[in-house]
């Protein structure tokens, strides 16, 4: 009688690494993934369900949409080059390309964003395949957060929403940079590697590097864009219940306008690429208050929150997300006191 395994016993579960710890789950659960079910079964009876034809449902359906729409393109973009680190850098390779020094390798990733032309969404599984790929954490993260606010699409766009106010423009690159540069720095300094170990856990071969490119981008677009569907929800949800009173109340404090602005950041989960011109359609807050808007939103956010959690581990989101939008906020002011 042969011991191996009964092939219907062994096919119900799958070892799943998920950020900080090893779990079991069924092989058909399809996690975040399976709140589009119901969606597409909204969509198909929006006319003939009267819930679903409410005024105030259809502005949360747009408002969904629009944050999922303006993000996937570039999550697509970021899963197919994580995919091709995967397949075609190897570790010796990342390894010899970055700096030893921390010193050296932590603004060096972060400048390493210029050359991405892509949001948030997109960095998050880049980051984490780098990691796998034996880059330091600090200096993946350090490139996480500098990416998706300094790229050459994102700083075209902040001039072209704010015409003749290059001093606005460096800001953001400033402030971003630094942001990218500070909070990386912290997490080389608390030693946060463990927090990751699971990601460096697969080993990587030259064999077959299409179809391990093919798999991997095809596994973290699932992985990550599910819990970009939670983050969008939930920016849709909170955009609805934020009353409009509130910002003619808090324009008048500089503080309140900072961070009105910072929590304006974090729910609305705009996509960097067009987070410029929603803050040009406020011009009754300062510039410095403004900066704050364009710094936090493409370093944390609500949909970031949940695909941080898918990607890199829930231990992890709580540890980075509070450093981050600190760090953020602290940064734009600084630099917007100095520059603008």
């Amino acid at each position: 009688m042969s011991n191996a395994p009964d092939s219907a016993v062994a096919a119900e579960a799958a070892v799943v690494h998920h950020g900080d710890h090893t779990h079991r789950r069924p092989r058909w659960a399809l996690g975040p993934w399976a709140l589009l079910i119901p969606l597409f079964a909204a969509i198909l009876l929006r006319n003939r369900v009267d819930f679903l034809q409410n005024e105030e449902f259809r502005l949360w359906s747009t408002l969904f949409v629009s944050v999922v729409i303006q993000a996937l393109p570039f999550l697509v973009l970021g899963v197919v080059i994580s995919g091709a680190i995967a397949a075609y850098v190897s570790p010796d390779l990342v390894r010899r390309l970055v700096p030893r020094r921390t010193a050296l390798a932590i603004p060096s990733a972060g400048l390493a964003g210029l050359a991405l032309p892509g949001c948030e969404c997109g960095s998050v599984p880049i980051a984490g395949r780098l990691v796998g790929a034996g880059m330091p954490s600090a200096a993946a993260l350090t490139f996480l957060l500098a990416a998706p606010a300094i790229n050459p699409v994102v700083l075209v766009a902040t001039a072209v929403a704010f015409p003749g106010n290059g001093q606005l423009v460096f800001a953001r690159f400033a402030a971003s940079l630094l942001t990218a540069i500070v909070v990386g720095s912290w997490w080389a300094r608390r030693g946060g590697e463990s927090l990751l170990d699971s990601l460096r856990s697969e080993e990587w071969s030259s064999h077959n590097r299409w179809s391990r490119l093919v798999d991997v981008a095809s596994r973290d677009l699932v992985h990550a864009g599910g819990y970009l569907v939670v983050g969008a929800m939930a920016a849709a949800t909170l955009q609805l219940v934020v009353p409009r009173s509130i910002i003619s109340t808090v324009a008048e404090s500089e503080l309140l306008s900072v961070l009105m602005f910072a929590a304006l950041a974090v729910v609305l989960s705009i996509c960097s690429e067009a987070d410029a011109f929603v803050a040009v359609g406020l011009p009754q807050f300062s510039l410095t208050s403004r900066l704050v808007f364009l710094v936090v939103g493409p370093v944390i956010d609500l949909k970031l929150v949940a695909m941080h959690i898918g990607v890199f581990g829930r231990r992890f989101a709580l540890r980075f997300a509070p450093v981050t939008l600190v760090v953020a906020i602290i940064s734009a002011v600084v630099i917007g006191q100095v520059l603008l």
